[in-house]
């Protein structure tokens, strides 16, 4: 999986799940307490069908933030 925006063009991202190639909808902001300082947060893309497995898998590790949409994403999200 990707941890940094994966930009096609200027316009496009695509979902961080491994051998998705679809567009994102949202952007899971994590952190992981071990390895960042508290306000730091870095990106997983998510399209539609990904969104609930990958926000699961860092929720299980208490590593969810946010998700927001990826319209509001910016590049200090990254």
């Amino acid at each position: 999986m990707n941890t940094n925006l994966s930009k096609l063009d200027d316009h496009t991202v695509v979902c961080s799940a491994k051998g998705c190639r679809v567009n994102a909808a949202y952007g899971l902001l994590w952190n992981n307490p071990k390895l960042h300082t508290p306000e730091r947060r870095k990106t997983w893309l998510a399209c539609e069908n990904h969104a609930d497995s990958l926000s699961d898998f860092l929720s299980k590790r208490g590593f969810l933030k946010d998700a927001v949409p990826v319209s509001e994403l910016t590049d200090e999200m990254s």
